[in-house]
């Protein structure tokens, strides 16, 4: 129970990395806060939590949207009195010639993916700096070191993410807030599902692998910080 005591609010937890993250702390002994756009996901995910002795509540709300990020940590701190971890999971993906990309699709994923991460890191910034602890996650993805074709504003907004995080972690750094960003190569999620051909999924990583990754960030000593890491299926896919 290495996270026990600990608070953390997972977003993107209905699937996937989130989900899996989520389970993984839960096991770890962190009572964990759920954030998703889809209620129902989010409570089956709970009740896995519970059901193998964990503590989860749930909060449904789009990331993108400020009042909904500021009601989340509202919550978290009403409910347990602080924050101890932040993993912006959530995540949008839409695939094509950058010639081709559709506006609606550039906007939402720079809402999810970047701004939706920058409202919630601000958002508990407070609480964290308050009690001068605090480790933030944003999941960031391969494409900031690999250049992919086809995935022109995903890899726009995965850039922005990383320079945020990056300044970031240098302003938070005197208040003893961690800000890291892991960055997952090819993995097996429902993200998959539409995108005709892809690799094979057998040699992607799993979401517990991500999972594990990102807490082994959280379990750095106090006086370490791991603020970048890329993980890769060992096989070379992506």
């Amino acid at each position: 129970m290495r996270l026990a005591g600990r608070v953390a609010i997972i977003t993107g937890a209905g699937r996937g990395i989130g989900r899996a993250v989520a389970r993984t702390f839960a096991r770890e002994g962190a009572a964990v806060v759920l954030a998703a756009r889809s209620g129902p996901e989010l409570e089956t995910v709970a009740r896995q939590i519970v059901d193998d002795g964990g503590h989860a509540i749930t909060v449904a709300g789009d990331v993108g949207n400020e009042v909904a990020v500021g009601a989340l940590v509202q919550r978290a701190l009403s409910q347990h009195g602080r924050i101890d971890i932040l993993v912006t999971a959530a995540g949008a993906a839409h695939f094509g010639l950058a010639a081709e990309t559709k506006l609606a699709d550039w906007d939402e994923m720079l809402a999810v993916n970047l701004r939706g991460a920058m409202l919630c890191c601000r958002s508990v910034l407070p609480a964290m700096m308050a009690q001068r602890s605090g480790t933030v996650i944003n999941i960031g993805s391969v494409v900031t070191s690999r250049v992919l074709t086809g995935c022109a504003a995903y890899t726009a907004s995965k850039y922005g993410l990383l320079g945020f995080s990056r300044v970031l972690a240098e302003e938070m750094r005197a208040h003893g807030v961690r800000v890291a960003v892991l960055s997952a190569g090819a993995t097996d999620t429902a993200l998959w599902d539409a995108i005709p051909n892809p690799p094979d999924r057998k040699l992607m990583l799993r979401p517990e692998q991500v999972a594990e990754a990102a807490l082994a960030m959280v379990l750095m000593e106090p006086n370490a910080t791991l603020e970048e890491m890329t993980l890769l299926p060992a096989g070379g896919v992506l």
